[in-house]
C-alpha cells in the first residue's frame, strides 16, 4: 500500500466540503444535460460526419481513445508533453476546440478539477462528455488521508484499472456511434490483450526486487494504485495533488526513513518540480548516507509525442523497467517490447 507522508493539515474541512459540493454539482449538471439530450434525441447533439472530432485532456486518455476509435474520428489532446493536469486551466483556444468537438473524453476523479465548469458548459451545448474512469467501482478507488472526500485520480498507474478505462471508451463510442459499436469493441479487445501482457510484466518485474529494497520514493504521491497492484511500498515528498505543498516535517521524515532503511534510489517525475527531492537528497547526504537519483518517471503525463514512451504502454513499460532495475530487480534493459530508448 502507498504510504502517504504528506500532512495536509493546512486544508480546512470547510474548503474540502465546499470543493466536494462544487464538483458534485458539476457532475450532476453534466448528467442532467446528457439525460435531456438522450430523451429528446439527436436533434440536441451534434450529428456525426466521418471522421468526427474528439477532444481529450491528458495524454493517457488521448492514447487509449485513439486505439479504440481508429480512423472514424480525429482525436486531439489538449495537454501535451510535460503538462501537469492538476494545474491545467483551459485557454480560449482550448474552449473553442472543445466547443467544436462531437465528443470529449477526460480522465475524471477530479484529475482535471479546474476544467469542471468547462465540461458542464460543453455538455449544455450538445457535446457528449465522458469520463473514462466511469466504470471503476468505489471499492476499488483509493481515498488518501490528505485528500479526504476525494478519490486518488492516478488510476492509470494500475494497468488493470486502465483496461477498465479502455472498456469505458468503447462503450461510450458505441453509444454515440452505434452502427460502428462492434468495430470499437473489437479495437478495444485487441488493445486489451497488449495491456494484459503489460500488467503481467509489471507484476513479474516488481516481484523480482528484493523485499527490503522494494520501496519507491517519488516527488508526489501519484503511485498509490501502482503500489497496491504490484506490491511495492511507495513514499512521496508531496501529496496526491501537486497543488499541495510539502511541509518541512514531511521532508525530514522522508530523510530519516531513507537513512535508516538503506534505500537504493529515489526518482524524479516528468511533470513535477524536483525541488523537494533535492532537499531530501541533501538531508540524506548530511547524515553521511549515499543515495542515487534513479531516473525520471512518468506520473501525470507521457513522454515526447512520436516516441515509444509517448504512448501509454511505453510510459508504463519505462516506469516498471526503470524502477525494477534501479532497485535491484530483474528486467530487460529495453523493456517489455524491446523499445525503450532511455533518451528522455
Amino acid at each position: 500500500m502507498s504510504l502517504n507522508i504528506n500532512n495536509n493539515s493546512r486544508f480546512s474541512l470547510y474548503v474540502k466540503s465546499r470543493t466536494l459540493l462544487f464538483f458534485t454539482l458539476i457532475a450532476m449538471l453534466i448528467s442532467a444535460c446528457d439525460s435531456k439530450q438522450g430523451s429528446q434525441g439527436q436533434s440536441e447533439t451534434k450529428k456525426l460526419s466521418y471522421p468526427y472530432k474528439i477532444v481529450t485532456t491528458c495524454g493517457m486518455v488521448t492514447d487509449i481513445v485513439q486505439q479504440v476509435v481508429g480512423d472514424y474520428a480525429v482525436v486531439e489532446g489538449l495537454m501535451g508533453e510535460g503538462v501537469d493536469p492538476h494545474l491545467y486551466r483551459p485557454t480560449r483556444d482550448d474552449v473553442e476546440k472543445l466547443s467544436k468537438a462531437n465528443v470529449i473524453f477526460y480522465s475524471g476523479l477530479m484529475l482535471e478539477g479546474r476544467m469542471g465548469d468547462t465540461f458542464a458548459k460543453m455538455s449544455r451545448k450538445g457535446v457528449k462528455v465522458y469520463a473514462v474512469t466511469e466504470l471503476l467501482q468505489d471499492d476499488y478507488l483509493m481515498e488518501p488521508e490528505e485528500f479526504e472526500g476525494h478519490w486518488d485520480p492516478h488510476v492509470w498507474n494500475d494497468v488493470a484499472a486502465w483496461m477498465s478505462a479502455v472498456q469505458a471508451v468503447a462503450k461510450s463510442l458505441g453509444e454515440i456511434d452505434p452502427k460502428n459499436a462492434i468495430i470499437y469493441q473489437k479495437n478495444a479487445d485487441i488493445y486489451l490483450v497488449e495491456l494484459k501482457n503489460l500488467h503481467d510484466y509489471a507484476k513479474k518485474c516488481i516481484g523480482t526486487i528484493p523485499e527490503k529494497q522494494r520501496v519507491l520514493i517519488t516527488a508526489h504521491d501519484a503511485f498509490g494504485y501502482f503500489s497496491r497492484a504490484y506490491g511495492i511500498k511507495v513514499m512521496a515528498a508531496q501529496g496526491v495533488t501537486t497543488i499541495s505543498e510539502a511541509a518541512i516535517s514531511d521532508i525530514n521524515r522522508l530523510v530519516d526513513f531513507i537513512s535508516s532503511n538503506d534505500v537504493k534510489a529515489i526518482f524524479v517525475e516528468h511533470t513535477v518540480s524536483d525541488r523537494n527531492l533535492k532537499a531530501v537528497l541533501e538531508g540524506v547526504e548530511a547524515k553521511g548516507k549515499i543515495i542515487e537519483i534513479g531516473g525520471m518517471l512518468y506520473s501525470d503525463a507521457m513522454g515526447r509525442p512520436g516516441t515509444y514512451e509517448g504512448s501509454y504502454i511505453g510510459m508504463m513499460d519505462h516506469n516498471v523497467t526503470l524502477v525494477t532495475r534501479k532497485l535491484g530487480g530483474e528486467a530487460p534493459e529495453k523493456g517489455l517490447n524491446g523499445k525503450l530508448s532511455w533518451d528522455e
